[in-house]
């Protein structure tokens, strides 16, 4: 039942401090009592990518909750090189999982947040917050940081990962690198995507990331650094959190969201992160828990392909911890 006393609200931030831009999804008006969560996006993408499915989610938790349960504010974050934090001139390299995990903890202390209770990442997004609760964990943001409480993983192989497994991905970026500077218009660069066999959709999302050389111009730019994508793209192929989910640290619940039609998931990696669940279930109290997801009728683009069942399977989480104590 929905109480309608209670709001759902989107602000668009983009604020540009010296850390990241960010827009908020927040739902309860109840302010003194408020869980935090952090939404992350993968290569190439951007914080408004995932909007849609953070307001239905923030939607379906608010519709289930009690009363008096605290109300929830989702920080979708633009990573380095990416959406409004593209031309950052302190997100300065080495442009890896290891410094868009850091920038997330920077922006954490920057804007005097709790930490917070949810983090949430798709593809790439997916190993920053498996990088940013182990560095939670592990002390390496500072004695004031906690871990997570549930960190949900959607899509994003926990392995090093072969070249095979992200083909596409370094196809698109291959492509981008060999266009002529500055793009002639964006209706060039539609029609020049499509003629090297990329569907239409994926022509269109990638334009997403031009902006105009000068205002009254149709000559483009890319908003962020073609080099730094790719050395983005490096670091993901390159890490791997085996070890983390070996041994979640205690409180912490690992979510992992594997698509069902995704051709990502080799069937050694499959294989192996059943058996570290398997593995979790018989262990003590004393370490975190993990869990194996498969989200049904969806290829890799999880929010786009089956929102509704990847809200089904997040929103107990949410509503798991209305119950926990600040």
């Amino acid at each position: 039942m929905a109480h309608t006393h209670r709001s759902l609200q989107f602000i668009k931030f983009g604020r540009l401090y010296s850390s990241l831009a960010f827009e908020t999804v927040r739902a309860g008006e109840d302010r003194q009592q408020v869980r935090r969560g952090i939404v992350i996006h993968g290569l190439m993408g951007a914080a408004k990518n995932l909007r849609p499915l953070c307001t239905r989610l923030l939607k379906e938790v608010l519709q289930q909750s009690p009363f008096n349960a605290p109300g929830w504010e989702l920080a979708l974050v633009d990573l380095r090189n990416h959406g409004k934090s593209a031309g950052m001139e302190h997100l300065r390299s080495p442009h890896n999982i290891q410094s868009a995990a850091k920038d997330i903890a920077n922006l954490i202390k920057l804007e005097e947040w709790n930490w917070p209770d949810i983090v949430i990442g798709h593809s790439f997004g997916g190993k920053v917050a498996l990088e940013f609760g182990e560095s939670c964990a592990y002390g390496r943001y500072g004695s004031t940081a906690v871990a997570p409480k549930q960190l949900w993983v959607l899509d994003s192989i926990p392995a090093k990962v072969d070249m095979e497994e992200v083909k596409e991905t370094h196809r698109i970026l291959t492509t981008i690198r060999g266009l002529p500077q500055p793009i002639p218009s964006h209706r060039w660069l539609l029609e020049k995507i499509m003629e090297e066999g990329f569907s239409r959709s994926l022509a269109i999302w990638i334009g997403r990331n031009l902006k105009r050389v000068e205002p009254s111009s149709e000559k483009m730019t890319w908003i962020f650094d073609v080099e730094a994508i790719n050395d983005m793209l490096l670091s993901y192929r390159q890490t791997s959190y085996w070890s983390f989910l070996e041994a979640p640290p205690q409180g912490t619940n690992i979510g992992m969201v594997r698509a069902e039609n995704s051709d990502r998931w080799s069937p050694s990696v499959i294989l192996r992160l059943e058996k570290l669940v398997e593995a979790n279930q018989q262990e003590s109290k004393e370490q975190g828990t993990l869990h194996y997801h498969i989200l049904k009728n969806s290829g890799h683009w999880v929010h786009v392909d089956n929102p509704s069942g990847l809200i089904d399977i997040i929103t107990p989480s949410f509503l798991n911890l209305a119950t926990h104590s600040f």
